[in-house]
């Protein structure tokens, strides 16, 4: 009789989770996003072992410590260098980095613009609540001017940092926004980006209930003024923020014009969703086609590259 295929392996939800204790504050937006995460690997179904998430440091620098998959639990600012550099080693590997916004758009804020240009396969996760959590509420870069947080003694005097424009500007070729406590919304996103073959980007609005009195669930949900203030892009019908021809420098500019502009939409009535997406060969595949070796092997599977270096040495002496 002829074999039979073994079906793949069913993944549970559960088995994306680890039995580490959360610790992060009541209400923190940050479980959202956590769930988020997991329920798009598990609707993915991407087996664990094949997933490394990269963080930095902060309350999101956590979040590998509650996915039950490899994490590395890197440097302040330096989740995404250590994400390209798991990725070149295996590109077999979904790679996901996330951090906070004081994490990415501060001292991180060098290697968010790099990552973007060179468009690994990889994702990026930015928990965004204006402030620096871990270190007791301090403005981040995305504070705006003039905002006062409980935890500041005085308003803000800098300019906030609009990352979707930095991003757009930076060469990234999937950029959404997200809102931490829309878990359905997010988890659908956060899949788009992880299916995307390139750098995905995803700014998460989230909620800080211990230090941010400003951007709390009821402002964002608009019960001051009878309606929600996040206008979700996917409802309105003439929106496409898809680049059909990569090609056609004027279908990619008036694209990236018009998320640019719907990026800085504020006050009581903020996109999320995605914002921009086009198609472009990755560093990865790029790199194949210089070594062609890694067409079917990841890196650490090749042999070492084996080279005599002493009469270097020898001419330096």
């Amino acid at each position: 009789m002829p074999e039979t295929a073994t079906p793949p392996k069913k993944f549970s939800l559960q088995e994306y989770k680890t039995e580490v204790h959360v610790d992060w504050c009541p209400g923190c937006g940050d479980f959202g996003i956590l769930s988020s995460i997991q329920q798009a690997f598990f609707q993915l179904q991407i087996p664990p072992h094949r997933i490394a998430m990269i963080s930095g440091i902060g309350c999101s620098g956590k979040t590998p410590h509650y996915v039950d998959t490899y994490g590395l639990h890197t440097l302040h600012g330096r989740a995404l260098p250590v994400a390209t550099g798991a990725k070149l080693a295996n590109h077999q590997l979904t790679v996901v980095a996330v951090g906070g916004d004081g994490d990415g758009y501060g001292i991180g804020a060098g290697y968010f613009v790099n990552s973007g240009r060179r468009n690994l396969d990889m994702t990026y996760i930015v928990f965004n609540n204006g402030v620096y959590g871990l270190t007791k509420g301090q403005a981040s870069p995305t504070l705006g001017k003039g905002l006062q947080t409980k935890s500041m003694p005085d308003p803000s005097i800098q300019e906030g940092v609009n990352p979707l424009a930095v991003a757009l500007g930076a060469g990234y070729t999937w950029i959404g926004r997200g809102y931490a406590l829309d878990v359905k919304s997010l988890v659908s996103l956060i899949v788009q980006a992880i299916q995307h073959k390139g750098t995905s980007f995803l700014d998460v609005f989230q909620t800080c209930p211990v230090y941010n009195d400003l951007r709390t669930k009821e402002w964002y949900a608009g019960e001051d003024i009878g309606r929600t203030r996040l206008r979700r892009l996917d409802a309105d019908a003439g929106w496409d923020p898809v680049v059909r021809d990569p090609g056609n420098l004027d279908e990619v500019v008036q694209k990236k014009t018009r998320a640019l502009q719907t990026s800085y939409e504020t006050g009581d009535s903020l996109a999320v969703g995605l914002f921009y997406k086009i198609d472009l060969p990755t560093y990865d595949e790029q790199l194949a086609d210089k070594v062609p070796a890694l067409k079917d092997h990841p890196l650490i599977d090749l042999p070492l590259y084996q080279r005599d270096v002493t009469p270097l040495f020898d001419e330096l002496a």
